[in-house]
C-alpha cells in the first residue's frame, strides 16, 4: 500500500500537481514515487498517481504530465563566487587558455588592441590545466615586448620581462610573485564595470545556474559590495534563486566582527547569511596551499619553485585564527575558513578544537572549506567535533592528474576523500567553486552539478584516469551532498533538500533516470524543468 501524506493548504485543491514520473525524494528513506502536489510555494504531498490525483486535484489545478521522467530535489550549489563569474566574459567571450599556445596567442590579440605600455591581462588559469602542466615563466609571457603581461593564477601571478622593468623588480628572474602582486606598477586593479552592469552580470550568472537545475547557491566570498548587489537584486524582486552568502571581511577584521548588524541566519529564504570565512592557505593548483610536507621535486616543474622544503603559505597565524575566529563565534557566526591544503586544515582544526572546549563547536556547524589534502587523523577530528566540509569535484576532475605527478599515489590517498567522510560520520556538501565563464561544463571551475555527481561515483578525471577509487561513493549519497547535506550546511534541511509536505517547492524535472540510467550518462543529465518556490521558472527549449 502507497500512502499519501498529505497537507493541503486549500480546499479548492493544489495548485500545481506533477504526475506520471519518478519522485526522488531524498527523504530519510529515499523513498520513491510517482506524483507531487504543490499549493503556492509548498510541496503538498507526494505518493501515487492516483493518491495524490484523487486527495489533491481541484477545478483550477493545472497538471503536468512527466510522461516518466524523474524529478529531483531543487539541487544546491555549496560554492561560488557569482559576481566575478558574472563579469569574465560579459562582455567578451573567453578562449580556451589550455596551453602555452593558447594564452601566447590570447597575448598577440590583445596587445594588437591594446596600447603600448598598457597592461595585458591574461584570465585566471591554472598550470594543473596546462598541458604542458607547469607553471609559464616571464619568457613563455614575453611574446608581447611592449606590454607589461601578467598571467593571473590566483594568488600565485606570473608577469613578463616589461612587467619586471617597470615595476623595478629585480630578485624574481622567473616572473612568478607568491602573494606579491602588490609589487607591480601602474596595474590597473579596477575593473571598470558600471554598478548597473555588475547588477546584471550578477543577475545574469544566477538565472544560468537556475537553468542548470539549481535553485540555491553558496556565494562563498562575499564583500560589502556583493551584499549590497544581492540586496538590490531581491529588493527589486530580480533575485532567480536563493542565496546563502558567506562573509569574508578584509581589513579590520575584529572591528568589522564587532560592528556588522548581521550574523549567521540573518535574513530569509531567499537571501541570508551563512558563514563567516577567512583565508587561511593558498591554493594547490599553483602550489601555495599549506602542506604537511614539502611538494617535492615534481613541484619545481608545476609550480616554479625553488625551494625544496616549501610547504605553502599560511596566510594567519595560529594565535591570530583563534582570535578572530572566538570573535566571531562569540558573535553567533558558523565559521569557516578556506584551508586546502593538508597543513592548514590541522591548524584550522586546531583552533576549532580550541573553541570547543570553551563551548560545543558542532551545533554552529563549522566545516572546512575545500579541505583537499585529507588524513584519516583529520577526519577524525572533523567527526568528533562534528565538523562538516564543503567539497568541490572540479578539483579532482581537472587537477588530479597533475597533482598526482607532484604528490604520488601515497599523496592523494586522502585527497577529495568523500567514502572517508561518510564512513567516519563527516557531513559534506558539494560545490563547483565556480568562478570564471559562463558555460556549466567548460567553465573554471565548472558548475554542472550532474558532472560533479558524476566525478563523485566515478572519480575519474577528465584525462580518463581514475584516481583511488576505493573513495569512490553511490548515487544516492552524491545526490544527497548536493541536496539535503547541502541545505543542512546552510541551516535549511527542515526547509528544502527534499521533495516532503510543508517544504519550500524547489524542484527539478531531468531528462532521464539519475538511478538507473547508464553511469556515464549521469554527466550529461540534463534539466528539462526547474521549479523554484512552486513556479516553474526555466524550461529546456526544444
Amino acid at each position: 500500500m502507497i500512502l499519501c501524506l498529505t497537507f493541503s493548504l486549500a480546499s479548492a485543491g493544489a495548485d500545481l500537481i506533477l504526475h506520471n514520473g519518478k519522485i526522488i525524494t531524498v527523504d530519510s528513506a529515499f523513498s520513491i514515487h510517482q506524483a507531487v502536489a504543490i499549493s503556492g510555494h509548498r510541496i503538498t504531498a507526494v505518493g501515487s498517481d492516483q493518491a495524490i490525483l484523487t486527495a489533491e486535484k481541484g477545478p483550477h489545478t493545472r497538471l503536468l504530465d512527466l510522461q516518466g521522467k524523474a524529478v529531483l530535489p531543487g539541487l544546491i550549489d555549496s560554492h561560488v563566487h557569482t559576481l566575478s563569474a558574472g563579469l569574465s566574459e560579459f562582455r567578451a567571450p573567453l578562449p580556451p587558455l589550455d596551453s602555452f599556445a593558447a594564452v601566447q596567442d590570447y597575448i598577440r590579440k590583445q596587445a594588437r588592441k591594446t596600447p603600448p605600455g598598457r597592461w595585458i591581462i591574461v584570465p585566471r588559469t591554472f598550470p594543473t590545466r596546462l598541458k604542458e602542466m607547469r607553471m609559464p615563466t616571464r619568457e613563455v609571457l614575453d611574446v608581447a615586448p611592449d606590454h607589461p603581461v601578467m598571467f593571473d593564477a590566483s594568488y600565485t601571478v606570473v608577469v613578463n620581462s616589461k612587467a619586471l622593468e617597470i615595476s623595478g623588480i629585480t630578485d624574481v628572474p622567473t616572473g612568478i610573485l607568491k602573494n606579491a602582486q602588490s609589487r607591480l606598477k601602474g596595474l590597473n586593479t579596477r575593473d571598470g564595470f558600471t554598478p548597473e552592469e555588475k547588477l546584471q552580470a550578477m543577475e545574469q550568472m544566477l538565472q544560468r545556474y537556475v537553468a542548470a537545475g539549481l535553485t540555491a547557491v553558496g556565494d562563498r566570498a562575499v564583500s560589502s559590495e556583493d551584499f549590497a548587489l544581492f540586496q538590490k537584486l531581491q529588493s527589486q524582486k530580480r533575485l532567480p534563486l536563493r542565496v546563502v552568502m558567506t562573509w569574508r571581511p578584509t581589513g579590520d577584521v575584529l572591528q568589522q566582527l564587532r560592528s556588522a548588524p548581521y550574523t549567521t541566519n540573518t535574513g530569509d529564504d531567499w537571501l541570508k547569511f551563512g558563514a563567516f570565512k577567512q583565508t587561511l592557505d593558498g591554493g594547490m593548483t599553483i602550489g601555495t596551499a599549506y602542506q604537511r610536507h614539502p611538494y617535492g621535486p615534481f613541484g619545481k616543474q608545476l609550480y616554479g619553485h625553488t625551494d625544496p622544503d616549501d610547504r605553502g603559505q599560511l596566510f594567519i597565524p595560529p594565535a591570530r585564527l583563534l582570535e578572530i575566529m572566538t570573535a566571531a563565534r562569540d558573535r553567533g557566526w558558523q565559521l569557516t575558513t578556506h584551508d586546502q591544503g593538508g597543513g592548514a586544515i590541522d591548524v584550522f582544526l586546531d583552533t576549532l578544537e580550541a573553541l570547543d572546549r570553551a563551548k560545543s563547536i558542532a551545533p554552529t556547524r563549522s566545516h572546512l572549506m575545500h579541505a583537499s589534502f585529507q588524513s584519516p587523523a583529520a577526519i577524525q577530528r572533523a567527526a568528533k567535533l562534528g565538523v562538516l566540509a564543503d567539497v568541490q569535484a572540479p578539483w579532482l576532475y581537472h587537477d588530479g592528474p597533475a597533482l598526482e605527478k607532484v604528490f604520488g599515489p601515497e599523496g592523494m590517498r586522502y585527497f577529495f576523500p568523500l567514502r572517508s567522510y561518510i564512513d567516519a560520520g563527516v557531513i559534506f556538501a558539494a560545490g563547483s567553486d565556480h568562478m570564471i565563464g559562463f558555460d556549466k561544463t567548460k567553465a573554471v571551475n565548472p558548475y554542472n552539478p550532474f558532472l560533479s555527481l558524476w566525478t563523485q561515483i566515478t572519480r575519474q578525471t577528465d584525462r580518463g584516469t581514475v584516481i583511488h577509487p576505493e573513495e569512490r561513493i553511490t548515487r544516492q549519497e552524491a545526490l544527497k551532498s548536493h541536496t539535503i547535506w547541502a541545505a543542512h550546511l546552510q541551516f535549511a534541511e527542515k526547509q528544502r533538500g527534499s521533495i516532503e509536505p510543508n517544504k519550500l517547492a524547489d524542484l527539478v524535472v531531468i531528462d532521464r533516470d539519475y538511478l538507473t540510467c547508464p553511469q556515464d550518462q549521469i554527466k550529461i543529465i540534463q534539466p528539462v524543468m526547474t521549479i523554484l518556490d512552486g513556479k516553474i521558472v526555466s524550461q529546456l527549449q526544444k
